[in-house]
């Protein structure tokens, strides 16, 4: 009997390749099995064959993305597989958004099921959930035995073409589909006894979860501009050359903080841009374009505020996710209320 045939695909690090000094790795595919592909095969069977590993470095695929997702389709179509499966990716963002990527380009364009594996604060789980079927993970490589066995369940259904039921049942993340249930009690005593349960403080579950909104009240006015210490933080992906931090050009997983002592504007020899959202060449060209660090300066030479803290904080805001935006407020703000900041310029593009 023919077995059901698997393709994997993994960045550079969960291949055993390396690690940031191979994150600009091109895809290239493998025969077989490689790094957690040798647990997955072990979970999935003997009826079940792990046909080749596809591999691409985190950073090639963000910074390449149609390029290399096509080169991906092009390697998994030549081996036909009845699924398609990439990571785990747990919290890793810039794979977490590779795999959700991919995923959904194999099944829009080859027609074949995928699924993924993610934190549910990952970026990818975010922008694609309600594309792939992507099993909750936790947030470190520590829960792969955890999540090899949800995994490769699914994978068996999705192989052998079996209904896959509700996120709870199967253990993927929400999507955000209705479908049409027969229920053994009618609506009125279901709304009953959550309202009882409620009234005594006990757990329930509803019939339709509701979207948490976030609110946040604003900040009460800066009481004299003239004496305030102003910081710029930008989501314009104003970077120095060479991007030491490596932030991402689109689904930010990371922020930037740089040093602008003594500077009286943004070099563009200094400077650079690396957001993937609009058109990068005024910036390029000058980076006080999305930064205005010459236009502070002669504000602040004229006493229009007190002074400019000696640094800016930057990332890029093109399909961030809001957990991630979240996380970077967060650790921005700390920082810039130690440094008794007053108020913070958010400059947009």
């Amino acid at each position: 009997m023919a077995k059901f045939r698997i393709v994997h695909y993994m960045n550079q690090f969960f291949a055993g390749i390396g690690g940031e000094d191979k994150a600009d790795l091109p895809p290239e595919v493998h025969e077989g099995v490689m790094g957690p592909g040798v647990g997955l095969q072990a979970a999935l069977g003997d009826e079940y064959e792990i046909a080749a590993t596809v591999i691409c470095g985190d950073n090639y695929f963000g910074e390449n993305l149609d390029q290399a997702t096509d080169a991906v389709i092009e390697m998994v179509k030549q081996y036909t597989p009845d699924v398609f499966v990439a990571g785990p990716a747990f919290n890793a963002g810039r794979y977490g958004v590779a795999c959700g990527t991919i995923c959904k380009a194999v099944e829009e364009r080859l027609g074949i099921p995928v699924i993924t594996g993610m934190y549910v604060e990952n970026p990818g789980a975010d922008m694609f959930r309600k594309d792939v079927i992507i099993v909750e993970t936790k947030n470190s490589a520590a829960s792969m035995r955890q999540t090899l066995p949800t995994l490769s369940a699914l994978i068996k259904k999705m192989a052998n073409k079996e209904e896959i039921l509700g996120p709870k049942e199967e253990g993927y993340l929400e999507r955000g589909i209705r479908v049409n249930y027969f229920a053994e009690k009618r609506g009125s005593e279901r709304a009953v006894e959550m309202l009882v349960k409620k009234l005594k403080g006990e757990p329930y579950q509803t019939d339709l979860v509701m979207p948490v909104f976030d609110r946040v009240d604003p900040a009460p006015p800066i009481k004299d501009i003239k004496k305030a210490k102003l910081a710029v933080v930008t989501s314009g992906g104003i970077v120095p050359q060479g991007n030491p931090d490596h932030i991402e050009s689109s689904n930010a997983t990371r922020w930037g903080k740089y040093d602008i002592t003594g500077m009286e504007r943004l070099s563009a020899e200094q400077f650079t841009t690396i957001h993937g959202g609009y058109d990068r060449q005024f910036a390029m060209a000058n980076p006080n374009v999305v930064v205005p660090l010459d236009a502070l300066r002669e504000l602040e030479k004229a006493g229009e505020f007190g002074e400019l803290v000696n640094y800016f904080c930057t990332t890029t805001g093109t399909g961030t996710a809001t957990a991630s935006a979240a996380k970077f407020g967060t650790e921005i703000g700390k920082m810039l209320v130690e440094d008794h900041v007053d108020g913070v310029l958010l400059v947009s593009t």
